[in-house]
């Protein structure tokens, strides 16, 4: 079985290799690792303590970066490998700080994780959520090299828990604790045998409840709402975009609306762009001198902090695989508006069950929880202090993960 995995893990290799001459990100990922074990040598060369931490993208770091900053200020003498398996993590925190050496996870082989892992002094590593790799987590259970998992989240019909699943229920075992996001995934891995586990809670919420406490003031977006409110779509997607630019009609006059989609390419924009009128302007131009109702946010890295101006906002991504993240706005007492397909974030189903959050299947229930959201005071803010009084439960999962730890480091 390990066999025929190594052969899926080197058939999806070669796949992005065939893919990255027509396709940017694919060519990013297959570019960053032709060296990446001459720059994962070069950094290991002196004889330092390590602790790995692997994330899928940028998503699945912020999850982790807690536990770093955290980990850096108890044992700022340890050094810190980071690596990613996607280009979108990879290439916005490539400069991370807090890290000695960030690169792009090598392909799950076993050759490629015997070489990672004896170039490392390796004291702990941490994967993040879902970042079951098995090879790689095989060698490091051979080498007794604790292997903690952080904000990990099991389900039903992953192949841990079906009939077919038993080599992956094995694998398991090479885990030396599994920090969880719930009682579900608890119970879970309870049903199977795996008993080294605590449920801590997401550490998401502890990054983004910082970032609430030290968000900037932008006065370019102060100036655009004036004496208005705001509604923000946030993360969207094209899928997303074809009922909300229908539904923000809806809005009350005294509403500004800001545009945050998740592509932020030129030609996603200028699509954007003729599908609205000419009231609306890009963040990148914008001119205080010219009214307009709607601004396109045309840039990364603000969206978390702009939140903290909006009275409620959408997520996308619910259109399609999956929403993105909603804790950021929850955590400025947002109510969250998303589609459909939400149903792997523990957040998302605890907010509607709570009614802090609304999820979407078509244009008539976007158009009516907008329009109540924005007209209805009470509706909106008995709404918000869910979220926020949600957002309080949950911080303080870092702590727990390094209470649990403070005996090992």
């Amino acid at each position: 079985m390990r066999l025929l995995y190594s052969l899926l893990i080197r058939s999806y290799s070669f796949a992005v290799f065939i893919a990255s001459h027509f396709n940017e990100k694919a060519r990013l990922w297959h570019k960053g690792r032709q060296n990446v074990f001459k720059h994962l040598k070069q950094s290991s060369a002196t004889p330092k303590r390590w602790i790995w931490f692997h994330a899928a993208s940028l998503g699945e770091f912020e999850q982790g970066r807690p536990v770093i900053e955290a980990m850096k200020k108890k044992h700022p003498e340890i050094s810190v490998l980071l690596t990613f398996f996607s280009p979108s993590g990879f290439e916005i925190r490539k400069n991370y700080e807090l890290a000695d050496c960030v690169a792009y996870l090598p392909s799950d082989t076993l050759i490629h994780a015997k070489n990672l892992v004896s170039l490392f002094r390796f004291e702990a590593v941490f994967f993040i959520k879902y970042e079951f790799w098995f090879n790689y987590m095989y060698v490091l259970q051979k080498q007794h090299i604790p292997l903690y998992f952080i904000s990990a989240r099991f389900r039903k019909n992953q192949h841990f828990f079906s009939w077919y699943g038993s080599w992956f229920r094995n694998q398991l075992a090479n885990v030396s604790h599994f920090f969880l996001q719930d009682q579900g995934s608890a119970d879970l891995l309870d049903s199977i045998g795996i008993k080294q586990f605590t449920v801590t809670g997401d550490t998401r919420f502890d990054r983004v409840a910082s970032l609430a406490n030290t968000a900037k003031r932008f006065e370019k977006i102060e100036t655009f709402i004036g004496n208005d409110n705001l509604f923000i779509a946030g993360s969207t997607w094209p899928e997303d975009e074809k009922f909300l630019l229908e539904a923000i009609k809806q809005l009350p006059q005294n509403y500004k609306i800001i545009l945050a989609p998740h592509d932020v390419s030129d030609s996603h924009i200028n699509s954007l762009q003729k599908q609205l009128d000419n009231n609306h302007q890009l963040y990148s131009q914008f001119d205080a001198n010219l009214y307009c109702k709607i601004l396109i946010i045309n840039s990364i890295g603000i969206l978390s902090q702009l939140y903290q101006y909006a009275r409620f906002v959408y997520i996308g991504g619910g259109f399609g695989n999956n929403i993105h993240n909603i804790q950021e706005p929850v955590t400025f007492g947002c109510p969250v508006i998303f589609g459909p397909n939400h149903e792997n974030f523990t957040e998302a189903v605890d907010l509607i069950r709570l009614e802090g959050a609304y999820t979407v299947s078509d244009q008539a229930t976007l158009n009516s929880i907008i329009l109540r959201l924005a007209s209805d005071n009470k509706f909106r803010e008995d709404a918000s202090l869910v979220c926020k009084k949600y957002v309080g439960q949950q911080i303080g999962a870092t702590n727990k993960i390094m209470d649990k730890l403070k005996d090992r480091f």
